[in-house]
């Protein structure tokens, strides 16, 4: 009789990894296996609550019954087709996506990285087509500490020497200046410049929050200079912070919007540029394009996310348990948090560096059973699924007091 095979443990599993995989990514040492709303729970049982998720792309929570009811209905029907042909799912994505957004056209693709490169092609055709900029000459204007994905061209105007060293050659055609500097945005704009791309609140950078008016002053400006103004809501948008975009803080509409992560409901990597119709309208067949870009089932599940967005109850949560995230990290300030920036479900939190860098911090937080993840130093993200409850909430700050003031 054959000997039934082993399980493997959590430690089996990482070891597994290590001759097998890239290792473009360290991560804790918790290996998942199962999750429901805003828990997760690995191989052995052990439970944690996910301060993460998934970089927002779990807004939703993991495995909202909506969500997976849009998906298991539509992998019975059809899954893909290309772009070659239409599908029955695809218009009626687009038609509400732009509404929500109070923009006009939307271009669909996969990952949030595709969104940013799409956003700059789609602005350089603008420029040599609308702008009349010679061929060949646009610029786009980025902020330093910005992170908008790790492609080629992308980490071409990075400021993070990790994302570039042993990258180039690199494109050409970005400046950088500073975030939240109007008036080194000001000076880097010419008859050259295609677009500013900013993200709204810089996330990788460490929820970085630029002053009340920057975004308000960004729109002016690219008003009155001619060019467009991208806004990356990849990792802001869809209910993070609050609002369904993060601009809307300020009451303000960019010409072009790049969101991904949170549209897929973490089901599928659905990512999109919304546009202005006299901006999207550059693009002609041949020019751009993407096999599974606005497939059947992306654009399902896509449109199960913006029903749950349509009614409002996601950003209210956001608003209201972001008090309650902000509220306990005040209490934290000279309690081993030496200071931390918020904005709805979402926050960048320092770390006394004498109690631990970033990643020892998030690592003692995983044996307390609370999953978030470290950025640059001893600052750590929490972005909680919109989901969570106040008490989990609560929770997990009762976590982070614990480790800042116990140790290890």
């Amino acid at each position: 009789m054959t000997a039934p095979a082993r399980t493997r443990t959590s430690d089996d599993l990482i070891r597994a990894e290590e001759p097998v995989l890239a290792h473009n990514y360290h991560p804790l040492p918790v290996v998942v296996a199962r999750a429901e709303g805003s828990w997760v729970e690995d191989v052995e049982g052990r439970r944690y609550l996910d301060m993460l998720a998934g970089y927002s792309a779990l807004n939703f929570g993991h495995r909202h019954p909506a969500l997976i009811e849009a998906a298991h209905r539509q992998l019975d029907l059809l899954t893909l087709t290309s772009r070659a042909f239409h599908n029955d799912r695809l218009a009626g994505f687009a038609e509400r996506l732009a509404a929500l957004t109070g923009l006009d056209m939307v271009l669909p693709m996969n990952t949030g990285a595709e969104a940013v490169e799409s956003g700059v092609k789609v602005a350089r055709k603008w420029a040599y087509d609308v702008k009349g900029v010679p061929a060949d000459r646009a610029t786009i204007v980025v902020a330093a500490g910005n992170f908008h994905g790790r492609t080629t061209t992308i980490v071409s105007f990075s400021t993070d020497e990790q994302a570039r060293a042993g990258f180039g050659p690199f494109t050409p055609g970005f400046r950088v200046v500073p975030y939240n500097d109007l008036a080194a945005l000001e000076a880097a704009v010419d008859e050259t410049t295609a677009a500013v791309l900013l993200e709204p609140i810089q996330g990788e950078a460490g929820v970085i929050i630029p002053d009340e008016g920057y975004l308000a002053g960004v729109r002016e400006l690219t008003r009155r200079k001619g060019c467009l103004f991208v806004a990356d809501e990849i990792q802001s948008g869809l209910g993070r912070t609050g609002r369904t975009l993060a601009v809307e803080h300020e009451d303000v509409v960019p010409d072009v919007l790049l969101l991904g992560k949170a549209l897929g409901g973490g089901i599928v990597p659905v990512s999109a540029v919304v546009a202005r119709r006299e901006v999207l309208g550059v693009l002609h067949p041949g020019e751009h394009g993407s096999t599974f870009g606005g497939n059947p089932l992306a654009a399902a599940v896509g449109t199960a996310v913006v029903e749950l967005l349509e009614t409002g109850e996601f950003q209210r949560r956001a608003a209201e348990l972001g008090l309650v995230l902000r509220g306990g990290l005040t209490e934290l300030v000279g309690k081993g948090v030496t200071g931390f920036r918020s904005r709805g479900l979402w926050a960048g939190v320092d770390v006394d560096p004498a109690l631990g860098t970033g990643r020892e911090i998030s690592e003692r937080l995983m044996r307390e059973g609370v999953l978030v993840k470290d950025t640059h130093g001893s600052t750590i993200r929490l972005a909680p699924p919109l989901t969570i409850s106040a008490d989990e909430l609560r929770s997990a700050l009762g976590a982070l007091e614990k480790v800042l003031t116990e140790g290890s």
